[in-house]
């Protein structure tokens, strides 16, 4: 019997048309074996690492997949190259980041992928749509809930945008 996962995953866009650009993410995730559970309010963030480039628009999206880790990572990513994703700069202007937060309860250490994502407990941009949608659930390794761990990232500065992406199919 196929087991199905919770995963959430972290989507940002600072190039181009930023909004559009979470749509069509979002519309490429769907596929035979993930789907779409819900999807966050849409925050507009300052950068973090590389100052010097245009403000973020970020969100969460919860999906159920019976696809093991690495496919979903190959999944992501082939949706990042369809948008148009670049890594010319590390941590640079991106039309489309996707990452991957949590899969079930799962800790993964390899060369290709880190989950937990190593840095979501210190980004307030991850942090605050993630307790849009599951504020209770515990970090795997930190042990903490996300509204546990977002009280340490209120320093930084974010705005609830009045976009709205449904998680139904268009």
């Amino acid at each position: 019997m196929i087991e199905w996962k919770t995963v959430y995953l972290s989507l940002g866009s600072n190039v181009g048309d930023r909004e559009a650009n979470l749509r069509q993410a979002i519309d490429l995730l769907r596929a035979p074996r993930l789907v779409l559970k819900r999807v966050s309010p849409v925050y507009e963030t300052d950068p973090l690492d590389v100052k010097d480039q245009p403000r973020f628009l970020n969100l969460v999206v919860e999906i159920e997949t019976d696809l093991f880790p690495m496919m979903l990572l190959s999944h992501v990513q082939r949706i990042e190259q369809a948008l148009g994703r670049q890594r010319l700069i590390d941590k640079g202007p991106r039309t489309i980041d996707i990452d991957i937060l949590l899969f079930a309860k799962s800790i993964i250490q390899s060369q290709k992928l880190a989950v937990p994502h190593p840095r979501m407990h210190e980004r307030r941009f991850v942090l605050e749509p993630m307790v849009e949608l599951a504020p209770e659930l515990r970090h795997p390794v930190i042990k903490r809930t996300m509204a546990e761990l977002r009280k340490s990232t209120l320093s930084q500065t974010l705005r609830k945008t009045d976009i709205h992406i449904c998680a139904a199919p268009a």
